[in-house]
């Protein structure tokens, strides 16, 4: 990677834009980046990391803002950087993100950070990205390094490695690794203690397992656990073997004597059963006997119950009959009332006049009432029939009144909204007339608007410069205070340096004297003898005294010259104000902004009435054009209307003059057909009726001769004594039940009686039930317990069967875990370094970077050798630094070998200046390894932030050569340094120089 120019606008120290070309300085190859304490020496390097990566090293990437506090608040802050990589040419543009003063109104606003990354390609620039992400890992992924690594390899800052130098090894390790980005096998170690305290679990998990069913299996053969289980797993296995065998042997023998018991209990109990079957038996026979004769005592009322079945079964055909004749009688009664309210109804209507066709003969009178009665229903529903053929009439006669009405409301609502429209067309016309009398005197109000802005735009101008004007005029006063300061300062300061300069001239011969040794000729006169060299007095300058008076000189022309400038600035700048402003003052310019304004407010308030009064008219011309279009509709609608309703109203008359014939009396056509309905279904109802009573006359006759014959023949004397005898099906149901179940309970008993085994029980000694029970109880008892005790014994083998199972596949299950967790441990314990077998107890993080340490120290001593006439040179040890804590040095400690002495020594132990040339052969060293690791990027540029004040005048010849030896291959390298010997041994420089209004940047060589 190599820089080809750097470009800063209000960023950091600098007030304004600059520029750094790295191309002219690097071609020396060497160059100085020097200045005052504060000027801002380090921004330059500042301003390289921010362009690339965004931020800024160390504390000063913490700060809220990179905008200088010396620029114009509504100044970009920016920093570009050129640079080729890769064999590509890019360009990074990047601004951080700053708050700039609002453009209306006041107060600040901020602005985000951008970005713009380009390649130069076929003689153009093309841009790559503007999102700041992606540019900053395009950077990384292009440089190979990110922010601190880059700060580490190619901008060596002030004590970083002085400070890693003598660091102890866990402080040595965080750097390494932020350098060389090995955290990955640091995660290997935590990864593979993770692993392992995961798998240790597992296996604590297994072998709790085991020892929990070896626990179980303890409790369950009542032995305590071997001493051993808990260290040795394995030694359950013939623990439990041995109890599962002597357990399984105990129920064997239980076995035959649990048996012995079982059947005696078994004979006790038959024993009991046979007693109480002897028992039951006699029970039975002595109640069979009691029962037999309770029966024989009820043989009268067996034969009662025969007898009155008889007689059910001979009434039970008889009874329906008798019923039946009941139920023709009430049915005749029920038919000779019906008939007589029938023919009572009817009586006023038989003599009415009836209608009677033209071919029916005059006179004929039916031959019965019912025939009458029905000859006059014919008549009526003759009538009927012919009436409702004009009901249609009736029903288009309503019709027909109805639209009669609907169409006389809608000539009415047309009259109305008729006589409304024409009062609408002869007001319409006037309002137009008044509305187009004032839009043509808004038009005349109303001029061009252009010119108001314009004017408008004007006055603000000058407002703003009016402004400008008092505010210049107060900061020009200040800077011709500031300017006559400066001309004082700076003459004052010429006048010291005069001053000193004289008294150094005046001493010169003691300075010279100061010089001579023995036998060196004086520059003077040539001479090698001295006799009486020149004393000077103590207050005598030195030329470092001259030389700070000249840089205060120097210092102090540049503010005068600031100062002027900036006084030249301002007069132009208040002069161009005044000439805007034309002759107003602030409150002169505001008054005319407010006339300006309102006269423009007015311009287009006038615009807007009278657009809105256009609109107005329109509407009123649509309004009346619509208007007359519905009159004439509405013409046209009444005139139809009209025609209609005449015609509908003809129509009706005639329908209605031939139903008022039709009618008669009544009211209308409907109610004449409903009246003769009802008149029709009375003597249909009588005529009914009274068929009716014949019928049920007739059916009495029948069935009264039917039942006396069946009375007759089933011997009753009567119908009272048929009821008498009739008994419903339950009853004569329930009366054979009684017979039957005192013929069964009889044969029962005496079967009980015929039994031999129940005669045989009876004669036989009655048995001892009691005895027999006590016996069982005893054996039953013998046998449960007997039974429990095999039961247990055989539960508890296959109880500590199965658990012997359980152990031997919990621990089989167990092994592999306990294996892999020993295996697991120690591998993690010997990448920790603290397995015995780690001789070193070196971690393998901390390996992998010694093997990094060891490249770094090999390149440091190169360069370590020349810088210390090949007194010192470096070495990668495993043993603590001085003031080291940690257990061991890491693998990462170095010690220093003194040529001189023979020995080695603690870095530590090094002076300031030996500890410099050390820590700057080891930054070196570094930054070559760590240009290798990140994918052979070639470090063109390298900047070395270290204080050189601590070196001796060979030393620091020795420092430099080695420095300038880094130009092989065409690298630049920059020395950031205040040192005043090193401006005149490098002569390709950039001085940083600063001043109350800003930094600025000289570049020369």
């Amino acid at each position: 990677m190599r820089l080809h120019s750097l470009t800063v606008q209000a960023f950091g120290p600098f007030a304004g834009a600059e520029e750094v070309d790295f191309d002219r300085l690097g071609a020396a190859g060497l160059f100085l980046v020097h200045g005052p304490t504060g000027a801002g020496k380090t921004s330059v390097l500042d301003a390289v990391c921010f362009a690339l990566y965004g931020g800024v090293p160390g504390v000063r990437g913490a700060a809220r803002s990179l905008q200088s506090t010396h620029a114009p608040p509504s100044l970009r802050p920016e920093a570009a950087l050129e640079f080729t990589v890769r064999g590509r040419r890019l360009r990074i543009t990047r601004s951080p993100a700053w708050r700039r003063p609002k453009k209306r109104g006041s107060g600040t606003t901020e602005e985000k950070a951008k970005v713009t990354v380009a390649e130069y390609t076929g003689g153009t620039w093309r841009p790559i990205t503007l999102r700041p992400d992606e540019a900053g890992q395009f950077v990384s992924d292009l440089l190979g390094v990110n922010l601190k690594q880059f700060c580490q390899v190619v901008l060596l800052p002030q004590g970083e490695f002085a400070r890693f130098l003598r660091a102890p090894a866990r402080e040595r390790r965080d750097s390494l690794e932020q350098i060389f980005g090995t955290g990955v096998f640091t995660d290997v170690e935590k990864w593979l203690a993770e692993h392992s305290a995961a798998l240790g679990r597992a296996a604590g998990s297994a072998e709790a397992s085991v020892l929990n069913t070896a626990r179980l299996l303890a409790e369950a053969a009542r032995s305590p656990l071997p001493e051993a289980a808990e260290e040795d797993p394995d030694s359950l296995v013939p623990w439990a073997a041995e109890l599962a065998s002597a357990t399984a042997a105990d129920a064997r023998d239980a076995a035959p004597i649990t048996a012995g018991a079982v059947a005696a209990r078994d004979r006790a109990r038959t024993a009991l059963e046979q007693g109480r079957s002897v028992l039951e038996r006699r029970r039975r026979r002595a109640a069979a006997a009691a029962r037999e004769a309770e029966l024989a005592a009820r043989a009268a009322e067996r034969a009662a119950w025969d007898a009155e079945l008889a007689a059910a079964e001979r009434a039970a055909p008889v009874a329906p009959l008798l019923r039946a004749a009941e139920n023709r009688r009430v049915e005749l009664e029920k038919a000779e009332l019906a008939a007589a309210e029938r023919t009572s109804l009817a009586g006023g209507l038989a003599g009415a006049p009836e209608p009677r066709p033209a071919a029916e003969p005059a006179g004929s009178v039916p031959a019965s009432d019912a025939d009458r009665l029905r000859t006059a229903e014919r008549g009526r529903r003759d009538e009927i029939a012919r009436l409702k053929h004009l009901l249609d009439d009736a029903e288009r006669l309503t019709a027909l009144r109805g639209e009669v009405r609907g169409l006389d409301g809608r000539a009415a609502g047309a009259r109305r909204d008729r006589e409304r429209l024409a009062a609408r067309t002869a007001e319409l016309p006037g309002r137009r007339a008044e509305l187009a009398a004032g839009l043509e005197e808004l038009r005349a109000r109303t001029g061009p608007r252009e010119a108001a802005v314009e004017a408008l735009e004007a006055a603000r101008r000058r407002h703003r410069a009016a402004a400008d004007t008092e505010r210049l005029s107060a900061e020009l006063a200040e800077a011709v205070r500031r300017r006559t300061a400066a001309v004082d300062a700076a003459q004052a300061a010429r006048d010291a340096l005069l001053d000193l300069r004289r008294l150094r001239i005046e001493g010169m011969a003691a300075e010279l004297a100061a010089e001579l040794g023995s036998g060196s000729p004086c520059p003077v006169c040539g001479s090698v003898e001295h006799p009486a060299p020149a004393e000077g007095g103590p207050s005598r300058p030195s030329p470092e005294d001259e030389e700070r008076a000249q840089a205060r000189s120097d210092a102090a022309d540049s503010g005068r010259a600031e100062a002027e400038r900036l006084e030249s600035s301002l007069t132009e700048r208040l002069a161009a104000a005044r000439e805007l402003a034309g002759g107003l003052d602030a409150q002169g310019a505001e008054e005319r902004v407010r006339t300006r304004r309102a006269a423009l407010d007015e311009l287009e308030a006038a615009a807007a009435q009278a657009a809105r009064t256009a609109e107005r008219i329109a509407a009123l011309d649509a309004e009346l054009e619509r208007v007359r279009a519905e009159e004439a509709r509405l013409d046209r609608e009444l005139a139809e209307l009209t025609e209609r309703r005449a015609a509908r109203g003809a129509e009706a008359e005639r329908i209605a003059a031939r139903l008022d014939a039709a009618r008669g009396d009544d009211p209308d056509l409907p109610a004449r057909v409903a009246r003769l309905e009802e008149e029709a279904g009375l003597l249909h109802a009588a005529a009914e009726a009274l068929d009716r009573r014949t019928a049920a006359a007739g059916e009495l006759h029948d069935a009264e001769a039917e039942a006396r014959r069946a009375r007759e023949e089933a011997g009753f004397p009567d119908a009272a004594a048929v009821r008498a005898a009739e008994r419903t099906e339950a009853e004569r149901r329930a009366v054979r039940e009684r017979a039957r179940g005192h013929d069964d309970e009889l044969a029962a008993v005496r079967a009980v009686l015929a039994d031999p085994a129940t005669a045989e029980a009876w004669a036989a000694p009655e048995p001892d039930a009691a005895a027999l029970r006590a016996a069982l109880e005893a054996a039953e008892a013998a046998a449960d317990h007997a039974v429990s005790w095999r039961d247990r014994l055989q539960r508890r083998a296959r109880d500590l069967a199965d658990l012997r199972a359980e152990l031997d596949r919990r621990l089989t299950g167990s092994r592999p875990a306990r294996e892999r967790h020993r295996v697991a441990d120690g591998l993690a314990r010997l990448a920790a370094g603290t397995s015995p077998a780690n001789r070193e107890s070196v971690p393998l993080s901390s390996y992998v970077l010694a093997a990094r340490l060891e490249l770094v120290v090999a390149a440091a001593n190169d360069r370590l050798a020349t810088m210390s006439g090949r007194r010192y040179e470096l070495r990668h040890t495993v043993d603590k630094a001085a003031g080291d804590r940690t257990r061991s040095g890491g693998g990462l400690g170095l010690r220093v070998i003194d040529a001189w002495t023979g020995q080695e020594r603690d870095p530590a132990t090094l002076s300031g200046g030996e500890t410099f040339i050390a820590s700057l052969a080891l930054a070196l060293g570094l930054a070559d390894v760590a240009g290798e690791e990140s994918g052979g990027t070639d470090i063109g540029t390298l900047f070395i932030d270290e204080g050189f004040g601590t070196l001796d005048e060979e030393t620091l010849e020795e420092v430099l050569d080695v420095l300038d030896r880094l130009r092989d291959g065409g690298r630049a390298v920059g020395v950031v340094s205040h040192v005043a010997d090193l401006r005149s041994r490098i002569p390709a420089k950039l001085r940083v120089l600063k001043s109350p209004s800003g930094s600025r940047l000289e570049q020369t060589g």
